[in-house]
């Protein structure tokens, strides 16, 4: 089996070829932007934001599953280049759709929340009505449309408040502007649960597994949509709060900031966010067989690889 890795330099690349069983599954093809890796050496090139450039690579490869780590995800840019954030979300995802269907392969294709409203008071099902607030939401829900309407077998996996040890995240902007300032301001009123990228790579290979097992009768049930996040719920407040006590209790940090509610409307962003950020994961555990748990396990062990890398 043939893997093509796009986005392999971002956040979820990145935890994708730090993957200890992913090479085990077969050839992994690494591809970023410019072709140069973080982790070291050379891969491909894939340009997203050149959609028509993609064929000619995926011609070359060849690969038996597509792996799409890569995305527009300036959620305030967006705003000013929905153009670019469409190119890059929607039609690159519907070209690498369209290469699939002609050569029976597979995309495993990445998706947020942020295609919802957040007008709900309940975890969003899969099948709920979508309602984008913003450009960087309606450029995501083009890709998942252009994705189905390829006809190739897929599986679109919406995650949402994804965070690592490495890369840009609200963990190492937290730990950052925690060791510089002994007071922090942070929004109350947005709920979600924060989902690490080991978790949302651990249960995505779970989900290859299952599929190259199933008959085509059972890879027709699984292909489409699927909520992969961890467990639980919380609030951005609640999340630096969380942060911050296990940082400190596990030795990374020397003490913990005072960390002070506030609304969204006290802290105005160029795009609106989801107020209501929770989705229904039981259908992915139950289809793939796989428990994501609560947040707070994974925030544990994000901490811990901190202090082993010594971030």
């Amino acid at each position: 089996m043939r893997l093509l890795l796009l986005g392999a330099n971002g956040q979820l690349g990145r935890t994708f070829l730090e993957h200890a069983g992913l090479n085990a599954r077969g050839e992994v093809i690494a591809a970023s932007r410019d072709g140069m890796l973080t982790t070291g050496g050379r891969g491909e090139i894939a340009d997203l934001a050149e959609p028509t450039s993609l064929p000619v690579l995926l011609d070359r490869v060849r690969p038996d599953v597509i792996i799409n780590a890569a995305a527009y995800t300036a959620v305030d840019r967006a705003e000013q280049e929905e153009a670019l954030a469409t190119r890059v979300n929607g039609e690159a995802v519907g070209v690498l759709g369209a290469w699939a269907a002609a050569h029976d392969a597979l995309v495993m294709h990445y998706s947020t929340d942020y295609v919802f409203d957040g007008s709900q008071s309940q975890p969003y099902a899969v099948d709920a009505p979508t309602g984008p607030l913003g450009a960087y939401g309606r450029s995501k829900l083009a890709g998942e449309q252009a994705l189905r309407d390829s006809g190739a077998h897929h599986l679109t996996l919406r995650t949402a408040w994804v965070y690592a040890a490495h890369g840009h995240n609200f963990l190492r902007t937290m730990l950052r502007l925690g060791a510089e300032r002994e007071e922090l301001r942070v929004v109350a009123d947005q709920h979600g649960a924060p989902t690490d990228t080991t978790l949302i790579v651990n249960a995505s290979v779970a989900a290859l597994d299952r599929w190259q097992d199933a008959d085509a009768a059972r890879r027709r049930q699984l292909s489409g949509t699927h909520h992969l996040v961890a467990s639980g719920a919380t609030t951005w407040h609640g999340f630096a709060s969380a942060i911050f006590e296990q940082a400190a209790a596990q030795g990374l940090i020397p003490r913990q900031p005072h960390v002070v509610p506030i609304t969204s409307a006290e802290f105005p962003t160029p795009a609106v966010r989801p107020a209501w950020s929770l989705l229904d994961n039981r259908g992915f555990q139950r289809h793939f067989d796989y428990p994501l748990p609560d947040w707070q396990h994974g925030l544990g062990e994000v901490i811990r690889q901190l202090i082993t890398s010594g971030s």
